[in-house]
């Protein structure tokens, strides 16, 4: 195994890390005994930030290859991964600065914020990953830290109720990839991601079966983190449990960093085996959507509304994903739609988190009236549940078009994909029934109290923020389209990486 120290994923590593740990060393140093939540939350954030603008600078200046890197290395300094870390940096950058008022007055804040920034860490190496070996021990590095964080709230039973369903079927998911990565290795010899995709193609014939089980097994693990059905049915109670600040970090980051570790395992070794998965994987993306969107329509509570919906949106990603080998735009369409889905879901997420600073309920009685009595939480929700929605000009209405043109587009290859895209669009239109009554309440109908009250500054400027990313990508979506473009090989480059000299 080979680590460039030098490379863009390392020095975000030691960025995050030293920070992460020098937090709570700060606290169990200093001599008066208090919060300090915005000490902590200030240093987390310019930490997030500096490491932000390092991947950035580095893509920017060419520092990073193109693509998705072959190599003997254990993690790639490569634009896919670059791609991702953006979005999930962002992700903890908008947790963590709207953690500035949802921590106030609370306890073990320091533990709080070193906990997103361990995750964090996981999250970017999840992307840069190029070796089994190395994409579990980031998967767990992710991974531990959010089971604490799930049941920060100790003395709330719903939550501790979380925490434990997120713990068992984590664990089931790990255990699940670890065999899917022995029987790899058994098979190949390797753990190194590229190796092993060229090791496939020219698989023996009587180990191929060995490889369809692996294959399985790294849907199955990958898929209880992305929320795939039937793998999602700790989500709703894990994300309404959580803090819900944090609910957005699993929602918009963890979720995230899953399809990055997906895609670059489970497509490419798909591929290489030459297996015809994809109407596999359409099938899941139907019933993901369809059962994502029906659960929503049946809640009483914003973060559970939210949480289905998360459901819903991993059956359109995966959409790409199913359709990739037969167009040039579904896996671009994909990355386009995480990175969309990443800023409109932390939204949505953080304007609950502000309603229930504020209002002290997650109930849908309480956003009765919001529009007066909170006016930029109400828009700022208002806009993330149209973009979720698709509807145009909004960012998520670009993604979903790409993502369903590609599967239009594939009808050339596969008689289905047409269907499939025809499913997007008739869930789009179901999913308007929750956020149009979400917004209904907010708008339309008055509450027994409809005095003003005061909005959570820093939780109002990760909000300001969000409504202009969702606006702006949604009148000029060309940059990020174009980055996600660059970001995915096609399948070309695929297959020369795995030709045997």
């Amino acid at each position: 195994m080979v680590v460039d120290l030098a490379s863009t994923p390392i020095l975000v590593t030691i960025i995050l890390g030293v920070v992460g740990l020098a937090i709570p060393v700060i606290d169990a140093l200093k001599k008066e005994r208090g919060y300090n939540n915005r000490l902590y939350s200030g240093i987390a954030i310019g930490a997030i930030a500096i490491s932000i603008g390092f991947v950035i600078f580095r893509v920017a200046s060419g520092e990073v290859l193109p693509a998705v890197e072959f190599s003997q290395d254990v993690l790639a300094n490569d634009t896919f991964g670059s791609f991702f870390a953006i979005a999930l940096l962002i992700v903890s950058l908008m947790v963590t600065a709207s953690s500035w008022d949802y921590m106030k007055g609370k306890s073990n804040v320091a533990a709080y914020y070193s906990l997103i920034l361990l995750s964090s860490i996981g999250m970017v190496l999840i992307a840069y990953s190029t070796d089994l070996v190395m994409l579990f021990v980031s998967w767990e590095l992710m991974s531990l830290p959010t089971y604490a964080l799930a049941a920060f709230s100790k003395r709330d039973p719903i939550s501790n109720e979380a925490a434990i369903k997120y713990f068992m079927f984590g664990a089931l998911s790990s255990g699940i990839l670890v065999l899917a990565i022995g029987f790899v290795y058994g098979i190949t010899g390797t753990t190194n991601i590229g190796e092993s995709i060229k090791a496939l193609v020219i698989l023996d014939q009587n180990l191929i079966p060995v490889g369809l089980v692996a294959t399985a097994l790294f849907i199955a693990g990958f898929g209880f983190k992305m929320g795939l059905v039937p793998f999602h049915m700790w989500i709703p109670d894990a994300y309404e449990g959580s803090p819900t600040t944090i609910g957005a970090l699993l929602s918009a980051g963890t979720k995230k960093a899953g399809f990055a570790a997906a895609i670059r395992v489970v497509v490419l070794g798909m591929f290489a085996l030459n297996l015809d998965w994809t109407i596999t994987l359409a099938i899941l993306a139907v019933f993901t959507m369809t059962i994502g969107n029906f659960g929503a329509l049946i809640q009483r509570s914003l973060p559970r509304i939210l949480a289905y919906s998360s459901i819903a949106q991993a059956g359109y990603i995966l959409i790409g994903m199913a359709v990739a080998p037969y167009s040039d735009q579904a896996l671009p369409g994909s990355l386009f739609q995480i990175f969309n889905h990443a800023i409109m879901k932390s939204t949505g997420f953080i304007a609950a988190a502000a309603v229930a600073t504020a209002l002290a309920s997650y109930g849908l009685e309480k956003y009765r009236g919001l529009g007066y009595r909170m006016p930029i939480t109400a828009i700022a929700l208002t806009i993330s549940l149209l973009a979720l929605a698709g509807v145009p000009p909004l960012n998520g209405f670009w993604g979903k078009l790409v993502i369903f043109g590609a599967a239009i587009d594939s009808s050339a290859y596969v008689w289905w994909g047409p269907y499939l895209a025809i499913a997007g669009v008739l869930n789009s239109a179901l999913s308007l029934g929750y956020y149009a009554w979400i917004i209904r309440k907010m708008y339309m109908e008055n509450g027994p109290d409809m005095s003003k009250v005061k909005e959570p500054k820093a939780m109002l400027a990760v909000l300001v923020f969000g409504l202009v990313f969702m606006v702006g990508f949604g009148v000029w979506y060309a940059p990020l389209l174009e980055f996600a473009t660059i970001s995915v090989p096609d399948f070309t480059t695929i297959v020369n990486a795995t030709q045997l000299p």
